[in-house]
């Protein structure tokens, strides 16, 4: 049995270094251009070396996406841009386009090339057939059933890796080829500005009554006909591996550091107790319920179990946030005495949880806290303010602090 690689998510250096602390194996990011995730900050020329430096010492790969469409014009930059990436000591390269492959084998030799779901890779012809062309691992489209890509891997030479995604947004569109922001907005989603109108409310109108607009479904405020849940395959890791799945993908370039680092935490959990033992794996519901303390849509399991059609979900496009991150620890002596910086508002007797890698949470009630100057406060309602107080034990830098919104309704 091969240990799947936990490839995770990193929109710009924070959640990089949240996400490999974690326990990503892998991360994939973009720079400025070509990647297919313009919202997210990314990442400079000079912050991309870095980050693949970072994630380096700590044994960590970098696939960086270049899996735009990219017009005649845009070229010449990208070939600049390939060479730079070899030379910085990028892993890999993300891309699915024809054209982008040939630059890599000509300016970027070096770089090993993994071809993007964009390239709607359903078969095992296709598959094949990139293979053929140098291609060493490729992303299966996420319409693909667990069968599929079982028959896909038995008809596949070892030598190519398959990678699927695991977790997170669904596109309503054929992995992810929308013109529908195109049309609307101009924004180009092929090139990583999607408006996502996907996820906007959609009224019905008659040809001959212009003016006249009629729910698509019963509710008077229209339908979300494109609206999508996410997917969430954390319990069925064993299902994953027996499909021949070799990485494991989590979405959310765009998403927040605290959501890489808790999806990336309870994934990396869920992998590693399957791997030291399938034959009796079962996952403790701590570790699967985990998943449902980042913001997230309803969820469900792709289109993995034959499934897809269940996944529209049609009342609203809202997410569910029911935990807030209060703090991130910044120090913290062998006594639990710990320095944090503020995230998000937080009480005294208020109860949080103690996050740490590889760990189930540690709920405790906040106590005496002070801020900066040493003065004894009852809350910590300042953007990035530092705030001492006494952890339930001991704590690592980049330990997340997190409550229950819900809390909040009862005060």
């Amino acid at each position: 049995m091969r240990r799947p690689e936990l490839l995770s998510p990193a929109g710009d250096m924070e959640k990089l270094k949240f996400a490999i602390h974690y326990g990503a194996d892998a991360v994939y990011l973009a720079g400025v251009e070509f990647g297919m995730r313009s919202a997210s900050a990314n990442f400079t020329d000079e912050a991309l070396a870095d980050a693949i430096v970072y994630a380096h010492a700590r044994g960590v790969r970098v696939y960086v996406t270049v899996n735009t469409m990219p017009r005649t014009a845009e070229l010449p930059r990208m070939q600049a841009y390939l060479t730079f990436l070899e030379k910085a000591g990028a892993d890999a390269v993300i891309l699915s386009d024809l054209g982008v492959l040939s630059l890599v084998q000509r300016y970027a030799p070096g770089l090993e090339v993994h071809i993007s779901t964009q390239a709607s890779i359903v078969n095992a012809q296709s598959a094949r057939m990139w293979h053929s062309l140098g291609a060493k691992r490729i992303v299966l489209a996420r319409e693909l059933t667990l069968d599929e890509i079982a028959e896909i891997r038995a008809k596949t030479p070892d030598t190519l890796e398959l990678e699927a995604f695991v977790h997170g947004s669904m596109c309503v569109s054929y992995s992810g080829r929308c013109l529908l922001s195109n049309y609307m907005t101009g924004r180009d989603a092929n090139h990583g500005n999607c408006a996502q109108p996907c996820r906007w409310s959609y009224h019905l109108m008659e040809e001959k009554r212009p003016g006249e607009y009629y729910p698509v479904e019963e509710d008077a405020r229209g339908t979300y006909i494109f609206n999508s849940k996410d997917m969430c395959m954390i319990r069925h890791i064993p299902e994953l591996v027996r499909a021949g799945i070799d990485s494991f993908k989590i979405e959310g370039r765009v998403k927040t550091a605290y959501y890489a680092a808790i999806v990336t935490n309870a994934y990396r959990q869920a992998i590693d107790l399957y791997s030291s033992d399938p034959e009796s794996f079962s996952l403790p519901d701590d570790i699967a319920l985990e998943v449902d303390k980042v913001s997230h849509r309803e969820y469900y399991t792709g289109f993995y179990f034959g499934g897809g059609a269940q996944g529209q979900y049609y009342p609203d496009s809202a997410y569910i946030r029911d935990w807030d991150v209060c703090a991130v620890v910044d120090s913290c002596d062998g006594e639990g005495n710990a320095c944090l910086t503020q995230k998000n508002r937080f009480f005294l007797g208020e109860r949080l949880e103690l996050v740490e890698p590889g760990r189930a949470p540690c709920v405790f009630t906040v106590g005496e806290m002070k801020n900066e100057l040493g003065e004894t406060i009852d809350s910590a309602p300042h953007p990035h303010m530092k705030v001492m107080l006494r952890l339930p034990h001991a704590a690592d830098p980049m330990a997340i602090l997190r409550k229950d919104k819900r809390q909040d309704m009862q005060r």
